[in-house]
């Protein structure tokens, strides 16, 4: 249907270009205006009211309207609205902030770069590890190891970590300089072997990824490994056990620094302070954000170890400064917007919360769609999860993509009022806002389970699933 002359929708069309979005096809459909949000729910043009079932893009984890958090911006606003951090320059709310979360790290960290988002984070992390390695002499050790499936984000360097096609295809990505490795995806439910169990899929995983390391080069030339606790734009993968424990060792004995992607796991999604705390992970380098301000203004940061800002001071030293930087590198108001979270998170004991919580949401996943006929699998930790959709649960069988299961699915969502995500092999994933209550939780999977079984019919109807 086409949009009214002059509405929201109509200028829409005309003048914005859509992350994430099939262009072409957008001048028909148009968009889904939102015009506010409270507590775990937002709202359309039209009134009507939705559960935001991914917390937007799996970061509003205090819900959409805090009103601390806007005093928070304010406030440093009449203060100091902006000053930066190049060539020596600094401010107290990028200081404080440095020191919060150096203080809360799941490994010992000696020092905070801060970036806008989590793609430019994970950037600048690659940045310091080529830098580093020149910088003390092993220009040869520039290899980075990464996950199919994995999503690190969308520059080009990190849309090169990432292991996605649509991330690559047409971006002429990865880069073609023969530094980015990709190995094996964590998922026993696809890819282990008739009757392994998850301890020696992880076996076989970490022995895979030795051998990678020793067919390019070794520890002269492989330099990292960077992975998600959790995996989330690949479908919401959970690790399976004592896999990051023998990854660990792999990359320990071939001097290989980890590089921990907490962008969507950190404080408090997978019922720890951090992901790296529910899986037993060390990193050497952390990249956090999203929920780092509950996303109310953007905001990343790069945690480093000492061994990690060494090798930087060596280099900058060398050069006379280290060129690398963002014009909003700590910009005061988003830091004073991400202090206030972290207290909030704090004082409302929310990481406890969201172990709770994510408790029965767990429960009622595997309650309600485990034995759905067009269900797969469901998976998850913490207030985070998903249902993986499925022509044959037999066979393990994904839907035809061109039947388009998954976005079907998020149309039927948005009709009973939730938004949901198609992912990978249309895996629907859940991070709600870590606020969310347990009723919440049961109010918003009824409203997916009243989609699904819609879906269920439409399919049926169609001959498409084997139900």
């Amino acid at each position: 249907m086409t949009p009214p002359r002059n509405s929201n929708a109509a200028r829409d069309i005309a003048n914005v270009l859509h992350p994430y979005t099939d262009a072409k096809a957008f001048q028909q459909t148009g968009p889904l205006v939102i015009t506010r949000g409270k507590g775990v729910k937002i709202y359309d043009e039209q009134g009507k009211e939705y559960i935001e079932a991914l917390a937007g893009l799996w970061c509003a984890s205090l819900g959409f309207d805090n009103e601390r958090l806007v005093q928070a911006a304010t406030n440093q606003m009449r203060k100091l609205p902006f000053y930066h951090s190049f060539t020596s320059k600094s401010h107290e709310p990028m200081i404080d902030l440095a020191e919060m979360l150096i203080e809360r790290a799941p490994s010992p960290m000696s020092k905070v770069f801060f970036g806008n988002s989590g793609s430019e984070a994970n950037d600048s992390a690659l940045k310091m590890v080529w830098y580093m390695n020149n910088a003390i002499g092993k220009p040869k050790k520039k290899k980075v190891f990464a996950r199919i499936k994995a999503y690190h984000g969308i520059t080009l360097a990190a849309a090169s970590l990432t292991g996605l096609p649509a991330n690559h295809k047409l971006f002429d990505a990865p880069i073609a300089n023969g530094r980015f490795i990709h190995v094996g995806t964590p998922h026993h439910y696809h890819e282990a072997k008739p009757g392994e169990s998850e301890e020696d899929f992880a076996t076989r995983l970490a022995e895979e990824l030795e051998a990678k390391i020793i067919a390019e080069g070794g520890a002269e030339e492989c330099a990292a490994f960077w992975a998600e606790p959790v995996m989330g734009a690949g479908g919401v993968i959970v690790p399976p056990k004592t896999y990051f424990e023998k990854v660990q060792a792999v990359l320990k004995k071939y001097d290989m620094l980890f590089v921990v992607d907490e962008v969507i796991c950190g404080f408090g999604r997978t019922g720890s302070y951090w992901g790296s705390q529910t899986f037993n992970i060390q990193p050497d380098i952390l990249v956090c954000a999203k929920a780092l301000s509950s996303s109310y203004l953007p905001i990343s940061a790069v945690m480093v170890n000492e061994a990690v800002f060494q090798g930087i001071a060596e280099g900058s030293s060398a050069v006379g400064t280290w060129g690398h930087g963002f014009t909003y590198s700590g910009h005061p108001v988003s830091a004073a917007v991400a202090i206030e979270t972290l207290k909030i998170y704090d004082e409302t004991k929310l990481v406890d919360h969201a172990a709770e919580v994510g408790a029965h949401m767990q429960a009622e996943l595997r309650k309600r769609f485990a034995d759905h006929p067009i269900v797969g699998e469901v998976r998850g930790v913490g207030l985070i999860g998903a249902i993986e959709l499925s022509a044959d649960k037999a066979a393990k069988k994904p839907f035809d993509p061109a039947k388009k299961a998954g976005p079907r699915l998020c149309k039927l969502g948005e009709e009973n009022g939730v938004i949901l995500r198609a992912m990978a092999n249309d895996s629907m994933g859940f991070s709600p806002p870590l606020v969310i209550t347990k009723d919440e939780v049961t109010e918003m999977l009824s409203r997916v389970e009243k989609s699904l079984d819609a879906l269920a019919v439409e399919l049926r109807r169609e001959s498409i699933a084997a139900v």
